[in-house]
Parts: structure tokens; sequence; C-alpha cells
């Protein structure tokens, strides 16, 4: 996740090559439903020398991922949610400026913003395990989420999520197989 350039292996080539990172972001919400039959919301923590704040799984596109498939490794990668639990795309929707991934001219002088494609994943009866990214995570209800959170998008992105599991109203977009 993050900006960081990530690393393809092609063994069948015999040389590693960098992926190039696409101009897409993406948030997850992991949600899961508690006994009381309401919902908890995980956040994540980045480490201090990151700015130390709460947020979503938020990561980059690689070249040639639909913003799903980046969602699904992602979430893969920072808390070990396996890619077939049921992953759903939010209308919430932003774009955010490129100085805020370090070089920001990694797309040329022609892109000034990227958006943020959000999605939701039912991660109910999972142990989430963090990558070296953040260093904690919590499961809170809505309110407590959307008071920790940072990104306005994030919290956005929770009003979204928390109304449609409270109406049952999670689609459109209701598939872990769409692309």
């Amino acid at each position: 996740g993050g900006a960081e350039e990530s690393t393809d292996f092609r063994a069948a080539e015999g040389t590693i090559a960098p992926m190039a990172r696409a101009p897409i972001q993406v948030l997850v919400l992991p949600y899961r439903r508690i006994p009381s039959g309401d919902f908890e919301f995980a956040l994540f923590r980045r480490p201090q020398a990151a700015g130390g704040y709460w947020q979503g799984i938020a990561g980059g596109a690689e070249q040639g991922e639909s913003p799903l498939e980046a969602a699904r490794r992602e979430a893969a990668e920072e808390a070990g949610i396996p890619h077939g639990r049921g992953f759903f795309q939010l209308d919430s929707r932003t774009t955010v400026s490129v100085d805020h991934f370090g070089d920001g001219n990694l797309w040329g002088s022609d892109i000034y913003v990227i958006p943020v494609h959000v999605f939701a994943v039912d991660a109910s009866g999972h142990a989430i395990r963090l990558s070296g990214e953040h260093r904690e995570f919590r499961w809170c209800p809505y309110g407590q989420a959307a008071a920790l959170v940072k990104w306005d998008i994030d919290r956005t992105a929770l009003f979204e999520l928390n109304r449609r599991l409270r109406s049952g109203k999670i689609g459109p977009h209701e598939s872990s197989s769409s692309g």
C-alpha cells in the first residue's frame, strides 16, 4: 500500500522489474457484524513517522490492475483479508493531489490529482493480520470510527457504509467476483 513502488518478480524472464504505479488510489473499509446485530469497522494506524493517524486500508493500484483488484491486493497485504471475501464498491469518491505521493511527478507533469475508489469488505470472523505499514488496528463502532479518522473521505465512506449496512442496502455493486 501507500505510494511506494512494489516489485513484480518475473521468474520466466529471469529479471526483477519494478511495477509502475498506476494513477489510482483505493480505500478499503473492513467491517463486521457483532453479536448485538450492530456493526464495527476496522481502522488502521500508521507509524508515527508516517503521521500516526487512523484510516481504512489505503494504497495504490499497480499498472494494469483494476480498482477492485487493487483493493483486494491491498486488503490482503495490509490486513491478511482473503481475496475471496465479499468486496463491494461504495459510491463515495474523491481525488487526491499528486503531492501526497512524495515524488508528485510519478505520472508526468499533466496529472495533478488521482481518483480514490472506495470499497467495503465483510471481514466478519476474520482475524486481522497487520503488515509493517501499520502499527496497530482496532474495531470501532461507527461514531468512534468517524471521530478517529483523519481524512474526510474515510469519514464520508464510513457514513455511507454504516447507512447501507443499517438499511440492508449493501449494493448496487455487491459481488466478490465483479471486476
